[in-house]
């Protein structure tokens, strides 16, 4: 990483920039390389594995996500999924936009990505386990979509009770 890396202002909470549905891309150039430079560095400096762009306020369609297996940090522009597992596991997550807030969230155990990497190739990418949920995780804040939007509704209840300051 360069030396001039900044690190960019996690929107926490109930900022509303984390419930708007994010641009695509038209291409990733020097400009959107530099953004997801510093959405990386931004997310380990804040011991993170898992970055969206509207979660540093850019409506834009950018994940950073850490491969925990083989450490690699994979920067990724219009991700979406193509298919999902219909196997399910439930696994606790946590947010940077959260801060220790965990919530056991059902997800598919397997998806299937298609998104433009650093150097504006297509790439598509099957993945499991762990990865598969950080993805999925990470597409969601492009869409809007906060973690503890996918619980069931009395799981929702008793989260509002033990975090009444978020707006659910």
């Amino acid at each position: 990483m360069k030396n001039n890396m900044k690190i960019l202002d996690i929107k926490k909470f109930n900022n509303p920039v984390l419930r708007k549905e994010s641009q695509e891309i038209k291409e990733v150039d020097q400009e959107v390389r530099e953004l997801m430079e510093n959405m990386a560095h931004t997310m380990q400096k804040n011991k993170g594995i898992g970055l969206a762009a509207p979660q540093v306020g850019i409506l834009k369609r950018i994940i950073i996500v850490v491969d925990i297996e083989s450490q690699q940090v994979l920067a990724l522009a219009n991700p979406k999924i193509l298919s999902k597992n219909i196997e399910t596991e439930i696994e606790e997550e946590g947010c940077l936009s959260f801060p220790n807030i965990f919530i056991k969230i059902k997800r598919a155990t397997e998806v299937e990505i298609e998104a433009l990497d650093i150097n504006n190739r297509k790439i598509r990418l099957k993945t499991k386990g762990f990865l598969a949920r950080e993805f999925q995780h990470e597409i969601d804040h492009l869409n809007g979509i906060l973690f503890f939007n996918r619980l069931d509704f009395v799981q929702k209840l008793g989260f509002k009770l033990r975090h009444p300051f978020l707006k659910m």
